[in-house]
């Protein structure tokens, strides 16, 4: 159902909603609010929670002050509430002069400062005493927004969605549903969006939580049932090629690389395709490993493909390839295909594949559109393989060919014997620290290695959290570090201004830095909503050093490697998970320079520094992973959530690794009693099983 049958929902209003990936009414219903808003009774400014989201009343006991200070226009005033004065401080809003009256009572709501002697909020939101009335004892959806769509016009909309879209078909069985003590589907959806009471949402959060879980686990379960124990398309023999790169490398192969290496090497000479994730920190020596793979198999007379998640980051690999090849004489025949390839070289390039003169293929999604006809694949690699759906992975593999055979048990013949079907191998990679507990769930169709160990030659992080007083000072850092050469980061967690007040934008974010730092300094901004072709060019600008200072969301976790970016800063610190922060700041320290991280955060509560410096204890990502689990209860439901590992609409695996559990325990269970949930209890189940995208990984714009 189209989005533009609701009332209100023109073509400009349908354009908005398409920015956040919402194109009908049933997609509407399932866009959660980010957070909810809870306005709780004034209260008296001395006891009133500091570093905490306050409300309290007031009047202005002075004029209304604007001035300019480096392009912005600041306006300060202040106001006499019960229990003291409180010092308000506003960014561009100089109108607030003409329109806030003297002597008027007026609710203040946002985060109460203590600074020296006095108490301070900045940009907090203005209400009149009836008005906020209104509004208190209510939790108020707030929707991740766009320019020119408001959160009240999203509200709107999902409620008109909720006349429209059926949701009494529940895909959860009654008897999870019962064992577990969950609300209908229809009820938890209408309490995500519109709760009662916290207690409520809590209850209809943990259900769609699982629900989510639970699919995706199924799904994977029912993949390893089907792959367990296939048998090798093309199986192959040790080549001397491998051993002389390793020997000729510049550096030795830690510990932990060779134990990984002579598990994938055991795996590609068995019988049986191969299926392993490689799990390894940021600069743990993973793509060498992916590279010596993709040359046994060409040594073998056979094809590889190695998929990653950015155009950006699959050139990286083909240059580095090639460079290998070139130095070493390795003979190798590889090619890049992206979706930026234009149509001449295309063509070339499917021919090459087709008939089998080139070994290696490097590339995007583009490996695995219908187009492409692979000759001999018989290795598949995927490089941050939370970034693609499992549909895409499996998609990629059956490139190679799946091929089922009549087999004689007795003389190899065709007789009409059950069928034995073959696979290519699969390797698959990836940088987010997930605690091995976990991962054992979440990729429970592949084998696990674990790159533990860091080259000896890489300077630990530098690392800091910081309070907002420290901007000045982390700019004068940045502009030094620039000024020598290097490149630097800057981290916010919103993409445009009015999402958050509290929180800081990319855009605005941006102007405020070009109004601190030297004009001579090149500032760029990047985010998940721009066009791919966008964030290609910005991206690949960063990489010639075209930019200094790059001003970005989370989007940059993956599919970048700039050795020369020395700096990152990240902003609103206390919002993110530390296993995300730790993904973060994987993009610095990548060379033989010394990197640096900086940690600002809104929040001075002595927990959340506490939590933050676990960032300065140890640059081990499983270490931090296993921390982030343990501090992040289930009933911390606001802030950013994960985005750096596998990506579900609501579900966090660390925050809701209970939920995970649960949800493994009963996937278990139902496909032990159905394996095929041919059953009638199952058939909503299995209805939603086979939607399109229902077994993706959803990872939406940030």
């Amino acid at each position: 159902m189209d989005i533009r049958t609701l009332k209100g929902v023109g073509e400009k209003t349908a354009a908005l909603f398409e920015k956040l990936h919402v194109y009908t009414a049933e997609e509407l219903v399932s866009y959660y609010p980010r957070d909810y808003e809870q306005f709780s009774l004034p209260v008296p400014l001395e006891k009133a929670p500091v570093e905490e989201t306050a409300a309290v009343e007031g009047r202005l006991s002075g004029n209304v002050a604007t001035r300019h200070v480096r392009g912005l226009s600041l306006t300060t005033f202040e106001v006499s509430c019960e229990g003291g004065s409180l010092h308000m401080t506003y960014f561009n809003m100089p109108y607030l002069k003409n329109t806030l009256k003297r002597g008027q009572p007026y609710i203040f709501r946002g985060t109460l400062h203590r600074r020296k002697d006095r108490y301070v909020m900045e940009q907090a939101r203005i209400y009149k005493p009836e008005e906020y009335g209104k509004l208190t004892d209510c939790m108020q959806p707030r929707y991740a927004a766009t320019k020119g769509l408001t959160n009240n016009a999203i509200t709107k909309a999902v409620k008109q969605a909720f006349g429209l879209v059926d949701l009494s078909l529940d895909p959860l069985p009654e008897k999870i549903r019962m064992a577990e003590g969950f609300p209908s589907f229809r009820k938890a959806v209408e309490q995500m969006h519109f709760p009662t009471g916290r207690e409520a949402l809590l209850a209809a959060r943990d259900r769609l939580v699982f629900d989510e879980f639970f699919r995706f686990i199924l799904v994977l379960r029912m993949m390893r049932e089907s792959n367990e124990r296939m048998k090798s398309v093309r199986p192959m023999i040790e080549v001397a090629q491998t051993g002389r790169l390793i020997e000729a490398l510049p550096y030795r192969l830690t510990k932990a690389q060779q134990k990984v290496w002579a598990e994938i090497q055991a795996d590609l000479t068995s019988a049986y395709a191969m299926n392993r994730l490689v799990q390894g920190d940021v600069g743990s020596g993973k793509t060498i490993l992916a590279f010596l793979s993709l040359i046994m198999c060409a040594a073998n007379g056979l094809q590889g493909a190695m998929m990653a998640p950015t155009e950006v980051l699959a050139r990286q690999h083909y240059e580095s390839l090639q460079k290998l090849n070139q130095e070493h004489g390795l003979q190798l025949h590889p090619v890049l295909l992206t979706g930026s390839v234009n149509a001449k070289d295309r063509r070339e390039i499917y021919a090459r594949i087709e008939s089998g003169e080139a070994d290696i293929i490097i590339g995007t999604h583009a490996l695995i559109q219908e187009k492409v006809a692979y000759k001999d694949l018989a290795l598949v690699i995927t490089d941050e393989q939370h970034r693609f759906g499992v549909r895409q992975r499996e998609t990629l593999a059956q490139k190679g060919g799946i091929v089922s055979e009549m087999v004689d048990t007795a003389s190899g013949a065709g007789d009409g014997s059950p069928q034995e079907e073959m696979a290519v191998h699969v390797l698959v990679m990836s940088a987010t620290p997930i605690p091995r507990t976990l991962a054992i769930i979440l990729y429970g169709d592949l084998h696990i290695s674990v790159l533990d160990e860091l080259p000896a030659d890489r300077l630990p992080i530098k690392n800091c959290v910081v309070n907002t007083s420290y901007r000045n000072t982390a700019y004068k850092f940045i502009e030094k570090e620039v000024a020598q050469g290097r490149q630097v980061y800057v981290i916010c967690p919103m993409v445009e201004e009015g999402e958050e007040q509290e929180l800081e934008d990319v855009a605005s974010y941006a102007k405020k830095l070009k109004s601190a730092l030297p004009p001579s300094i090149r500032i760029e901004t990047l985010h998940g909503r721009m066009r791919p072709a966008e964030k290609t060019r910005i991206m690949e600008a960063f990489e010639a050093h075209h930019i200094d200072v790059l001003v970005s969301t989370t989007v940059i976790e993956v599919g970048i490697n700039v050795p020369n970016a020395t700096v990152m800063l990240v902003e609103n610190a206390e919002r993110f998970g530390l296993a995300q922060l730790h993904q973060l700041r994987g993009r610095v320290g990548r060379s033989d320079k010394q990197s640096y991280c900086i940690f600002i955060s809104k929040s001075e509560r002595p927990e959340t520094m506490e939590r933050l410096k676990i960032l300065n204890e140890s640059n081990d990502g499983f270490y931090i992973a296993g921390k982030d689990l343990a501090l992040r209860g289930p009933g911390d439901l606001f802030g950013i959530r994960q985005s750096g590992d596998l990506q579900f609409a609501l579900g966090d695996i660390y925050r809701d690794a209970a939920i995970l559990q649960r949800a493994s325990k009963w996937a278990d269970r139902v496909l032990a009693e159905d394996a095929a949930l041919d059953g009638e209890e199952y058939a909503a189940l299995k209805r939603t099983l086979n939607q399109q995208g229902t077994n993706e990984v959803d990872f939406r714009s940030i």
